[in-house]
């Protein structure tokens, strides 16, 4: 018990005391202030709660429908992660006793939008989105440099996680660059992510871990590209198809996951792939990154900046080989430019 605890019970003794010498009015009011100390006491969380980020609403208010609403609206050709990640968060969050906690591994290129959906699931869940003390990210080359330290960083990475989800169940933990994390760390959160019903007293179940990989992205391209030689619709790929594929990869691949006991313990529970995107989706993105910035680019120049990164393969030149990632500079580089020709004027 507390010393604020002891500090109530000890005035409740002390009034109960002197009952005896009180006239039942004044007894009576002696009785009502400590019922009343005791309330406040047990309410003090409710008041903090107002003011402070706590492990409860309206801090932490699931929103799948606005997770559904921003993918839909911002991720441009990837039809499987809006549906797979939708689904898959609705359907932990709506279980008040899940089996497991929820894993969800992202593969594909980068610049595809990883980080992204990453950060708009934090965002659906938490009223501070990444910097909810109740969202924890992890990213490898900064958190987990050295291979020869593997052992130390899966006991700090265990001794997190207890800490956290002690705290907060409804945690969520991103791993970043996790196939630039030392081999075999990642099976250090085994434990927390298994069908356990509790481990050392605590429920792990309810936290949600998201894995972010490059692995499988080879995989991915290669069967997107079969499509598109086939002459096949890009929507008409299916998680059936890719799967396997990612999963594969993702095993076998150097890096994080590589011959994991996390993957060979079926523990991931979806893999999400991200499909390499087409000039026709880099476009978009420059599109909606004039919007945001409340810019106006006149379409030659949306041309030039879309024709102005890399694409592969060299004889088609289909996909971008950073994806979105680089439009941003791009645009900062237009706006400039628009700044230099207004200052001449």
């Amino acid at each position: 018990m507390k010393s604020e605890h002891y500090l109530v019970v000890f005035v409740l003794l002390g009034l109960t005391s002197k009952y005896e010498c009180m006239e039942p009015f004044t007894a009576g009011l002696a009785v009502g202030g400590g019922m009343i100390l005791s309330a406040l006491w047990s309410s003090k969380d409710l008041v903090l709660c107002q003011v402070k980020e706590c492990c409860r609403t309206p801090w932490i208010q699931p929103n799948v429908t606005g997770l559904e609403e921003k993918l839909t609206k911002n991720v441009f050709g990837q039809h499987l992660v809006t549906s797979l990640v939708t689904r898959s968060v609705r359907a932990h969050l709506r279980k008040s006793n899940p089996q497991k906690a929820l894993v969800m591994s992202f593969h594909g290129w980068t610049g595809a939008g990883k980080n992204y959906v990453a950060r708009w699931i934090a965002e659906s869940m938490f009223k501070e989105g990444m910097s909810s003390k109740y969202v924890h990210l992890f990213i490898s080359t900064l958190h987990f440099p050295h291979q020869e330290q593997a052992d130390l960083y899966r006991l700090r990475v265990q001794d997190w996680i207890r800490g956290n989800v002690s705290i907060c169940q409804s945690s969520l933990f991103i791993f970043d660059e996790i196939d630039k994390m030392p081999e075999g760390m990642i099976d250090g959160i085994k434990p927390f992510i298994d069908h356990h019903h509790s481990v050392e007293g605590v429920n792990f179940r309810k936290a949600i871990y998201v894995f972010l990989s490059n692995t499988g992205g080879r995989e991915i391209t290669r069967e997107t590209t079969r499509f598109w030689t086939e002459g096949r619709a890009r929507e008409d790929l299916t998680y059936n198809h890719l799967e396997r594929l990612v999963n594969q990869g993702a095993f076998n691949e150097l890096g994080g996951l590589h011959r994991s006991a996390v993957i060979d313990s079926s523990l991931i529970d979806v893999y999400v792939p991200f499909l390499p995107l087409e000039r026709r989706h880099i476009r978009q993105c420059v599109e909606k990154e004039g919007r945001d910035r409340n810019i106006t680019i006149v379409e030659s120049e949306v041309e030039k900046i879309v024709n102005s990164l890399a694409y592969w393969p060299a004889d088609s030149q289909l996909y971008s080989t950073t994806g979105c990632k680089r439009v941003a500079n791009k645009i900062d580089l237009y706006e400039e430019e628009l700044h230099e020709f207004h200052d001449e004027l």
